[in-house]
């Protein structure tokens, strides 16, 4: 995810993310259906969905996810303070925990997590300022 797309806004759907095996045919249908225009960082790519669009996104190439990670998705991510103790308020609230606390190499966090009912969400935190 680019720095300079992260926002700090806590408990805020700041970010969508389509997970999936094949990344080239998602890239493809979601740019021929939607005009979406996607930038390649490693394993995943940031989605544009378009100039006036605020929600920004990426396609994660699921081959590169921890165990536990579904092999396709589509989530809304919330932003939280801090993701390990969200994920055990998760827990405390009758959810689970479908990928725990992961960090990434810029030291973003996130997690999946499962809402009672069974819906999947997605929590992270942007890395730190500075």
């Amino acid at each position: 995810m680019s720095e300079t797309t992260l926002t700090r806004i806590h408990g805020a759907v700041t970010w969508f993310e389509i997970g999936t095996p094949d990344p080239d045919v998602a890239r493809r249908f979601y740019g021929e259906l939607f005009g979406w225009s996607f930038e390649l960082q490693g394993p995943y790519s940031i989605v544009s969905t378009g100039q006036d669009h605020q929600l920004p996104g990426g396609i994660q190439d699921t081959r590169t996810t921890p165990d536990g990670t579904p092999s396709t998705y589509a989530v809304p991510c919330v932003q939280v303070a801090d993701v390990a103790d969200t994920c055990r308020r998760v827990e405390e609230l009758g959810g689970r925990i479908l990928v725990p606390a992961t960090s990434t190499p810029i030291g973003l966090v996130y997690a999946h997590v499962v809402d009672p009912s069974g819906g999947h969400v997605g929590i992270w935190t942007p890395p730190p300022e500075g």
